[in-house]
């Protein structure tokens, strides 16, 4: 097993020992760069690889592992791996790095992204109903943990039928005994007078062997009991290349539910490994070169909502400003409690996949905004039609012609303790929010935007997307929804850092209407009439042109809850 990392150089003499095909990697003279996150399995050279993502890399030298990538790459050989039992917790790692593969694999077939290019960024040569090498390793795991003393009691029970009449003389000449603690000798091969074949052990010899070659070839630590008889090294090698004929011969011989399931794990495992066909692959993968889309993705589970896809505004639905046809356009979008009154309004967000401890550039930071600009004109566009996507979303009010605020967010992966996949560890990547104005002091503006920037641990989210049932992914996501909230109320209470202190003053529609359209020019941008009848004036921390407004008109200082 090799564990390599995207965007890492690596000697192509380690990549061509691993890979059939040099579609995983850029060749550069002597070295190779890795362009492709994913699983790769070689049957020709018995090579299990994994291609992680580049969140996995510490800086440019370390890995999140505390070791260097190429100790990583051969990691199972590697002392800081091999004698640890800290590290045990890596095997989980890649069965929930294999399995979010899947997922993305299931998903953008399942859903609307099937209709992008995405489609095309996943690379595969399995089938959906095939299933690859390491499906059937964790499927014989799985089953043998799960049955594994119904098996032992078949076991039993056979050996102690073959105690009947037995020929002690040969049994002691051609068999060792086990010792007892008083020193009784113990024979677990018995020789008796009538042999007969047993199919239900023939079946048994064929799983142990199989589960005895995963454990030895990748180091599971399973205890596998002694009695049972299994086939090693050369013959199994021969059971590998044509025992699916041998196997199929008792195929009807089983009656028990668990003995037809464990026939069935080991004809698929036969079928892959067998040579009598010049059909069978060499090779199975599965792969994607861009891995943002489904670090995307996965993020998108946790967070989003389903989109209502009956709105339109010209043929277009808010679901397809979400997915275009380039890709993903926005990451993340969902409606929740607006910050300054009981309507509600959209949280847009965007994953950033970068190494750990990196962050946004200025294109995202423009591209963002761009994004939230698309969301108002949509839900305004609506409203010119006497329209709204839910009746309780609000972006503008037509009283002030004031815009409420949009909260938007940045998400990056990180890995800071790398065996924990319970905690979410969602906190602020920094305080203070990216602002973007054209008018700076202007709060209730199109134009004023505000990205608080949050890192969430990524072997949380790793996790979450192919384990987390629809419970649990609801309670995570009204709990972060709250935080977010939370997060931005904070900020607008704390004028020292958002520079804006707001007030307001409970007045009747006729009354705002009359009072803004008398100072228009003073209030233009700065103003905001809320759901619940209270007319919100928000004021820029250099401006002193509202002081007297204010006070003449009896305004409170507000603080947002």
């Amino acid at each position: 097993m090799k564990i390599l990392i995207e965007g890492e150089d690596y000697s192509i003499d380690n990549l061509i020992s691993v890979f059939d095909d040099p579609k995983f990697y850029n060749q550069n003279g002597n070295v190779g760069k890795i362009i492709s996150v994913g699983y790769y399995h070689s049957f020709e050279k018995k090579e299990l690889v994994y291609m992680f993502p580049k969140v996995f890399m510490k800086d440019n030298q370390e890995t999140v592992f505390g070791i260097s990538k190429d100790e990583l790459f051969d990691f199972e050989n590697s002392e800081s791996f091999k004698h640890n039992e800290e590290y045990k917790w890596i095997r989980q790692l890649l069965v929930y790095f294999y399995n979010s593969l899947t997922e993305y694999k299931r998903r953008i077939k399942d859903t609307s992204i099937i209709e992008s290019s995405l489609t095309y960024e996943l690379n595969t040569n399995l089938g959906d109903l095939e299933y690859s090498y390491l499906d059937l390793l964790l499927s014989f795991v799985n089953f043998y943990k799960k049955n594994k003393n119904t098996i032992l009691y078949k076991h039993i029970e056979y050996k102690s039928n073959q105690v009947k009449k037995p020929k002690w003389d040969k049994t002691i000449r051609k068999s060792l005994p086990i010792l007892s603690a008083n020193n009784t000798p113990i024979y677990i091969e018995i020789n008796n007078k009538k042999k007969v074949v047993n199919t239900e052990e023939e079946l048994l010899k064929y799983f142990f062997s199989i589960l005895n070659h995963f454990n030895k070839e990748h180091q599971l630590h399973l205890k596998i009991d002694p009695s049972y008889n299994l086939i090693k090294g050369e013959k199994f090698e021969k059971l590998q290349k044509n025992g699916l004929s041998k196997l199929k011969k008792i195929k009807y011989r089983y009656f028990s539910d668990t003995l037809k399931r464990m026939y069935i794990l080991c004809e698929l495992y036969l079928s892959k490994t067998d040579t009598s066909s010049s059909k069978k692959k060499k090779e199975e993968f599965i792969s994607v070169k861009n891995y943002n889309l489904v670090f995307e993705d996965m993020v998108d589970k946790l967070f989003s909502d389903k989109l209502d896809e009956k709105k339109e505004v010209d043929s277009v639905s808010l679901d397809e400003l979400k997915y275009n046809d380039d890709g993903k356009i926005i990451d993340h979008i969902f409606d929740y409690r607006s910050l300054i009154d009981t309507s509600d309004i959209f949280y847009i967000g965007d994953s950033k996949y970068y190494k750990s401890g990196s962050e946004a550039g200025k294109l995202s930071k423009y591209k963002q905004f761009t994004y939230a600009k698309n969301v108002i004109q949509f839900n305004i566009d609506l409203l010119n039609k006497n329209d709204f996507y839910k009746e309780n979303i609000r972006y503008r009010d037509e009283l002030t012609e004031g815009y409420n605020i949009t909260p938007n967010f940045f998400i990056y992966g990180y890995i800071d303790k790398v065996n924990d996949f319970d905690e979410h560890h969602l906190i602020p990547k920094k305080e203070d929010p990216i602002k973007s104005f054209h008018f700076e002091d202007r709060l209730f503006d199109r134009d004023t935007l505000f990205v608080h920037q949050y890192k969430i641990n990524f072997l949380y989210v790793l996790k979450s997307y192919s384990t987390f049932n629809d419970t649990k992914i609801v309670d995570f996501r009204d709990k972060t929804k709250e935080e977010f909230r939370n997060k931005f109320v904070e900020f607008f209470n704390e004028s020292n850092k958002s520079s804006f202190e707001i007030f307001e003053k409970e007045i009747s529609n006729g009354e705002t209407k009359q009072l803004v359209e008398s100072n228009f020019k003073l209030l233009n941008g700065k103003c905001f009439y809320s759901s619940n009848g209270k007319l919100l004036v928000a004021k820029y921390m250099n401006d002193k042109t509202l002081d007297n407004f204010l006070k003449n008109e009896k305004f409170e200082k507000k603080v947002l809850s």
